[in-house]
């Protein structure tokens, strides 16, 4: 028998190659967990994360879940326990619990929350470099907030996608983005039912660009029907992105 545990996990993405194991790299996240399971159960055991997130973002409430056998592993808490222990200082197991066989954190889940920080100040925070865009501009909240309005729901956000290649519907629904200014600071709240491949840091690089005066807040539709990379405007660096929660 094989018991499925979901865990909920924090990380500062900073010093990995992103979420998902890839051949080329072991200095993932998935991987390292996925090599402490082996460690633990002496089988291999895929750990399926409810998204993929790249190379330097973080995470606060990334969602993954895995099956092992009970006779390894008796309950959840045994297995949060595990994890760890062995785990590098920059991941770590919030919460576990057993689900039915059937829950799939990725194919079950409803809607996520991103954040993006950004540093207004003329040098980053020392503590928190890692963890914001140091801009050093100062932004038109008013204006990107207005432009952010025309996201908010049911549209095809091909324009915001840096896979060229998609071949599945580009087609999203955000149900808020808010804007508010901390200190020196302007943090970006998304909310909505999935992202795109670099999505979110695409639509922060085009806001800030309507923050900065190169583009208008009425542009924003324009760049939704272009429905090319193109159209929008530049990719935010990763260090200010975390996958901040997921719903089920």
């Amino acid at each position: 028998m094989k018991k499925n545990i979901k865990i909920v996990l924090e990380y500062d993405g900073s010093r990995y190659d992103g979420w998902q194991k890839q051949g080329n790299t072991d200095n993932t996240i998935q991987g390292k967990i996925e090599a402490i399971l082996y460690k633990w159960s002496g089988e291999e055991i895929e750990i399926h994360g409810s998204g993929r997130t790249d190379a330097g973002v973080h995470a606060r409430g990334q969602v993954a879940n895995f099956h092992i056998d009970q006779k390894i592993c008796p309950n959840a808490k045994t297995a949060m326990e595990y994890l760890n222990q062995y785990l590098p200082e920059d991941v770590r197991v919030l919460s576990a619990e057993e689900m039915p066989d059937r829950f799939h954190s990725r194919l079950l889940a409803v809607r996520k929350t991103y954040s993006y920080s950004i540093d207004m100040a003329p040098k980053k925070s020392v503590f928190e470099r890692k963890y914001v865009w140091g801009l050093g501009e100062t932004l038109d909240i008013p204006a990107m907030k207005q432009a952010a309005e025309q996201f908010v729901g049911e549209h095809d956000f091909k324009s915001f996608c840096s896979n060229k290649k998609m071949k599945k519907s580009t087609v999203r629904r955000i149900d808020s983005i808010q804007i508010e200014k901390q200190g020196t600071k302007v943090v970006f709240s998304y909310t909505g039912n999935g992202f795109l491949y670099n999505m979110v840091r695409i639509l922060t690089g085009t806001l800030v660009e309507v923050g900065l005066g190169k583009r208008k807040p009425e542009e924003m539709k324009t760049i939704l029907d272009a429905m090319n990379r193109e159209a929008a405007g530049m990719t935010a660096p990763p260090e200010g992105l975390f996958l901040e929660s997921v719903e089920y």
